[in-house]
């Protein structure tokens, strides 16, 4: 049994892990944190929980744990490290932006079970991928593997309103979202930097630009990236290289029909497909961004650092466990 306790638990990251991880058969819930809701009822909050948990926010209790989740916002979680000091033993799978970076020498495994699950399974703290990243790069690593990737990627890529997270913001109010697309964070976007260095982990030689163009959807939940690139495969070899390379990735499927958001939405699965149109191949990738890009990930990840089947309590049956 794993025990659990998860900083930051109100948001909706948090919530996605508590319902994971309260039906987990090997995951014991040892603590729930947040400063704004201490001493009430998990489901105050997340009030879908109503009648399945008796948990409290409480205060964290780190010498109980086995790891630990963080939940907090972006940029915070480098101070909560500072600030606090944990148990040797204690893994850490984190869930913002904060470490995933590789450059700078934090210790953080980059938790892509999809490229380094060898990795994860020997690390001891993870930093969880961002939604968007996840999506995109399961789009790009067939490619990069073959050393495919010649010339600029091309990337437009829609989310739902989770992905801003809980706080309300001008651009996330519901009047302001319904009925309504828009455009942010055109050629900028904080997972560029992620998505590039995982795409240079299997093609090093990769120096051509990422042209990511994010889109905010009026929907909750749920990511739907288009790629295209100049490849010099046909569509039947394309389809053999990418069901090749996710053979043994359980979370990842191949589909000859055009996916759509409600085919992901409520599960840990990525979907891609494959069109090629002249020179050019299109790869269309969807996930759900609090699953696959956030907390569904992040508990295939705690089940690779325990040696657990990486599908146990996600919604695949395990064989022999």
């Amino acid at each position: 049994m794993v025990n659990v306790g998860i900083i930051g638990g109100a948001g909706y990251t948090a919530g996605e892990l508590l319902r994971i991880l309260i039906w987990h058969p090997q995951a014991h819930i040892n603590f729930v944190q947040s400063t704004s809701h201490r001493g009430h009822p998990i489901s105050d909050v997340h009030r879908d929980l109503l009648d399945e948990t008796n948990l409290m926010f409480s205060e964290a209790d780190f010498q109980a744990i086995d790891v630990l989740f963080i939940c907090s916002g972006h940029g915070k979680t480098k101070l909560f490290l500072e600030e606090n000091v944990l148990p040797a033993n204690v893994k850490i799978i984190d869930l913002s932006t904060d470490f995933r970076p590789r450059t700078n020498g934090n210790g953080f495994v980059y938790g892509l079970p999809e490229i380094n699950k060898e990795k994860i399974e020997r690390a001891d703290k993870i930093a969880n991928p961002g939604c968007f990243a996840t999506c995109i790069e399961l789009g790009l690593l067939p490619l990069a593997k073959e050393n495919k990737l010649k010339e600029e990627v091309h990337v437009n890529a829609i989310t739902g309103s989770t992905g801003a997270g809980q706080n309300p913001t001008s651009t996330s109010h519901f009047s302001w979202k319904n009925n309504n697309v828009s455009v942010y964070k055109a050629f900028t976007h904080q997972h560029l930097a992620e998505i590039t260095e995982t795409v240079l982990q299997l093609q090093p030689n990769f120096n051509k630009s990422i042209n990511f163009i994010p889109v905010r959807g009026n929907f909750s939940r749920g990511i739907m990236a288009t790629i295209y690139t100049d490849c010099d495969w046909s569509v039947e070899e394309a389809i053999e290289k990418y069901k090749s390379y996710y053979k043994n990735h359980p979370f990842v499927s191949i589909t000859n029909i055009v996916p759509d958001v409600k085919q992901v939405v409520n599960t840990n699965k990525c979907v891609l497909y494959l069109e090629k149109h002249g020179s050019k191949l299109m790869i269309i990738s969807v996930i759900d961004n609090l699953l696959k890009g956030a907390s569904g990930q992040a508990v295939q990840n705690m089940n690779l650092l325990f040696g657990m089947p990486e599908i146990l309590g996600l919604g695949l049956k395990p064989i022999g466990f």
